[in-house]
């Protein structure tokens, strides 16, 4: 069962809940529109730097949000950078999600921040 239909059989039950508290819910029409995922890289990221090499596609401001935000616009994709090292990832399909993942590993490792012993 892969990612789309396992999302269909989750939105089924949901529907499903609703319909026996007394909503009328009808399932129709279902597609998915956007894919979360998190996770972690094994080394802290050092925002600021990564932010000055990456300068127009990466933002860091961090007095509305601990995270930088960088876009990836081909891949339709927006990836959230926290100092710990994990990320968010938000994008329209599983498929340019990982990508994403792929397309910014690099960029973190370069500005890694060194460990504490």
């Amino acid at each position: 069962m892969d990612c789309c239909e396992e999302a269909k059989l989750g939105a089924r039950r949901l529907a499903r809940c609703l319909q026996k508290l007394g909503f009328k819910v009808r399932f129709s029409a279902f597609r998915v529109v956007n894919v979360l995922a998190v996770c972690s890289m094994p080394f802290a990221v050092h925002l600021v730097d990564f932010t000055k090499n990456n300068r127009p596609i990466a933002s860091y401001e961090p007095e509305l949000h601990p995270a930088a935000t960088y876009r990836i616009k081909n891949l339709k994709a927006t990836v959230q950078v926290f100092s710990t090292g994990s990320l968010t990832v938000t994008g329209p399909n599983v498929q340019s999600v990982a990508s994403a993942v792929e397309h910014i590993y690099p960029l973190l490792y370069e500005c890694q921040k060194p460990r504490c012993k």
